[in-house]
């Protein structure tokens, strides 16, 4: 970067109140949806993921719990 350069206020564009909501338009245009067949697919494989790591967070937590107990002597 040159001293040239630092000197040089950087330039804003603004546009204006009515330029706003088309611009939007023109950003929305450029969006691509997902098909409802990838929507179902991506659902169904957060429920499934939320499934197992509940699952295998309560194997760990029982056996941390019977770790635990163990150490501390606690099996009667």
């Amino acid at each position: 970067m040159t001293d040239t350069d630092q000197d040089e206020p950087e330039v804003r564009r603004r546009g204006g109140l009515f330029s706003f909501p088309r611009e939007v338009r023109a950003e929305a245009r450029k969006v691509t949806w997902a098909t409802r067949q990838e929507v179902t697919v991506s659902t169904i494989m957060v429920l499934l993921m939320g499934v197992a790591a509940a699952i295998f967070f309560y194997i760990v937590d029982v056996l941390v719990q019977l770790a635990v107990k163990f150490i501390l002597g606690l099996n009667s």
